[in-house]
């Protein structure tokens, strides 16, 4: 596929740890990531759009989605602010995916706030997989999802594939929600066996019609992996959620462990280079900017 298509890079995380309110936790000193492991040689001071940009500068990148980040923060809504501020100054236009407990008893006014900033399109909330696991529907949980189908906000989910049928009930229920399945649902293993089951879920999932697939982080449970290694678990989801349902997303910097930032997009886009020109512009930038407001 050739480099002359831009794309909206839909998954990026950027800190500042001198900040005076927000926290991130995973990026503690002593923290080990509970599926990554060891991840020290990303825990820099700061990582904010100008670094991005350092790295992803040659890559023909138009945009970025910045998923929330800040965890452990007080309050998330101080991450949208910092991010909207530093957008002002940005080599490239940002959206940004915030946080916010969608279950909690000050959900919708913590939604509110956040849709203050004009870059605000939606939240992730990793409640979402601990509520699937319960196989629980949480009434508070349900009147947030309204609020986010009524503002045309974006519902970005983390979820594996033992939780998609639970995934694909939510989106049953809310047939006018737009949900993106982050890092293709994330696969834990890379043997047969999960693929295999990895493979059914998600080509039940997207059954979903309102259900887009985010082609990122596929290397995050494979570290040596080489672009043939990945290129199964890429062309599975487009082939199961097809053209107009996938977008690109390169999880930076948290990639950054396992290859370099023009190397994982690279592979992106030889991974759809099977498609027309018509389809790979929509998986490049045309999903993203209608699902992420560009």
């Amino acid at each position: 596929m050739s480099l002359s298509i831009p794309i909206i890079d839909t998954h990026i995380h950027l800190w500042d740890q001198k900040h005076p309110e927000l926290k991130w936790v995973w990026l503690d000193k002593d923290f080990i990531h509970p599926i990554l492991g060891n991840h020290d040689a990303m825990k820099s001071v700061a990582f904010t759009m100008n670094d991005l940009w350092a790295e992803a500068r040659f890559s023909n990148i138009e945009g970025f989605v910045h998923v929330q980040a800040a965890i452990g923060s007080p309050n998330p809504v101080t991450e949208t602010v910092w991010l909207t501020e530093m957008a002002k100054t940005a080599p490239a236009p940002m959206r940004i995916i915030g946080d916010c407990a969608l279950n909690g008893d000050q959900a919708i006014s913590q939604l509110e706030a956040h849709q203050e900033s004009p870059l605000f399109v939606g939240v992730r909330d990793f409640n979402a997989e601990i509520m699937f696991a319960a196989n629980e529907i949480l009434p508070n949980y349900e009147k947030s999802l309204e609020h986010l189908t009524k503002n045309n906000l974006v519902f970005d989910l983390d979820c594996e594939w033992q939780n998609m049928p639970q995934a694909f009930q939510l989106a049953q229920r809310h047939p006018e929600l737009q949900i993106v399945l982050e890092h293709i649902g994330f696969p834990r293993s890379r043997d047969d066996e999960y693929f295999a089951n990895w493979s059914k879920a998600i080509k039940n999932l997207a059954n979903a019609q309102n259900v887009t697939m985010k082609l990122s982080g596929i290397g995050m449970t494979d570290p040596r992996f080489s672009k043939e290694s990945l290129r199964k678990w890429a062309e599975t989801s487009v082939e199961a959620f097809g053209p107009k349902r996938c977008v690109l997303g390169s999880n930076w910097p948290v990639d950054r462990l396992f290859s370099s930032y023009d190397v994982i997009i690279g592979f992106m886009r030889e991974y759809i280079s099977n498609l027309s020109t018509n389809e790979q512009v929509l998986i490049c930038q045309t999903n993203a900017k209608r699902l992420y407001h560009f």
